[in-house]
């Protein structure tokens, strides 16, 4: 029994012996490992040029519309033009009756060809005065007649033409077009109506030329004036875009506030309309050569806004926290004033969670990880 015992105890010490050596080993090499590294993205610092703006919504006033009157009497024979009728520049819009023009243009063509050969024969009249009067046998005051006589026929042909201009206007009057393109707002005449001079016949509202009205509060006048460039969009289709210039600023005073309007004029390319609103981004200035990194970088702690930076050591990536100094934000951007140079890499997605020397692992290519897996298969 004694060998037996001996032999069991041996085992068992051996055992231990094996296990406690496994342990040793075991603990430094966890050590080694370390904890696991945090999944983030990175960008690289890089500078840029970066807008300084103002985000507004204002109102679209049509900048031309006008009211068409008559500008011949008569009767309305036919109207083309009706409310919400969108037309263009040169298009009929209605008639008014003609024919007592085209009767007095018929009589101002006769009068002219009249007066045209009454002058016809006074200039051959004259010459042959002036040919008598060169040999003697008539006297000057007999040429002299004929000149007159022939100087007057000119003139009466000069007004016989200047009346029948002035049919043709008149006629020209009867047919109303419209001035410019846009859209007959009010449609006031029918057909039988009687229009006299100057009485309204439409009113339109010009869609070609638009003026933006942008409010903005009092103190706005120490950054913005007239010249800086304005964006803008309509609310339903934003990524369509106008470039134009603030062409005015006036003071607005009411009873419930004092601000500032922005008025800034272009030209509609469809995607605007009249009496609706506008998003009008004001460009303050322009920086060049800007550092900027996305606001999810930037990280409040106690000791203030930090970034972290990725730094390569011991063949790991590790976030190594910096103070930096921001300026503006904007479109998801803070402007670095100080604490990064270009080519700084810092943490993005993730950077919230992140602590001063933890070890962090960017993604892998889609590509490489899809090679990993192709060769596992």
């Amino acid at each position: 029994m004694m060998p037996t015992q001996q032999l069991r105890s041996g085992l068992v010490l051996a055992a231990v012996a094996v296990a406690a050596a496994c342990g040793k080993e075991a603990t430094p090499a966890k050590k080694a490992g370390g904890p696991p590294a945090a999944l983030i993205t990175a960008t690289v610092v890089q500078p840029r040029t970066i807008e300084i703006s103002e985000t507004v919504i204002g109102s679209l006033e049509n900048f031309i519309d006008p009211s068409l009157g008559a500008e011949v009497a008569g009767r309305i024979t036919r109207v083309f033009g009706f409310t919400g009728k969108k037309v263009a520049r040169g298009e009929l819009l209605a008639e008014i009756d003609a024919q007592d023009f085209e009767i007095q243009a018929r009589a101002d063509a006769a009068e002219i060809a009249r007066q045209a050969s009454l002058l016809e024969q006074a200039e051959r009249v004259a010459d042959r005065q002036h040919k008598l009067v060169a040999k003697g046998f008539i006297s000057q005051n007999a040429a002299d007649d004929a000149l007159a006589q022939r100087n007057a026929l000119r003139e009466s042909l000069a007004a016989a033409k200047a009346r029948a201009d002035h049919t043709r206007r008149s006629l020209a009057k009867t047919r109303v077009v419209a001035p410019i393109d846009g859209v007959v707002e009010t449609q006031i005449v029918a057909p039988g109506d009687y229009v006299k001079l100057g009485d309204p016949l439409f009113k339109l509202v010009g869609t070609q030329a638009l003026k933006a009205h942008l409010p903005l509060p009092e103190n706005a006048d120490r950054v913005i004036r007239t010249g800086l460039k304005v964006r803008l969009s309509a609310p339903a289709a934003p990524e369509r875009q106008i470039e134009a210039r603030i062409d005015e600023i006036k003071p607005t005073v009411t009873a419930q506030t004092r601000a500032l309007d922005a008025i800034v004029k272009f030209d509609n390319d469809g995607g605007f309309r009249g009496g609706g609103s506008v998003t009008a981004k004001i460009v303050i200035a322009v920086r060049e050569n800007t550092l900027t990194v996305p606001e999810q970088s930037v990280v409040l702690r106690p000791a203030g806004k930090i970034v972290y930076i990725l730094e390569e050591r011991d063949g790991r990536l590790h976030a190594q926290q910096r103070l930096v100094e921001t300026g503006v934000r904007q479109e998801g951007y803070y402007e670095v004033v100080r604490g990064l140079q270009p080519g700084d890499r810092v943490a993005v997605d993730g950077a919230g969670f992140l602590t001063h020397g933890a070890a962090v692992a960017l993604p892998k290519p889609r590509a490489e990880a899809g090679a990993k897996a192709a060769a596992k298969k």
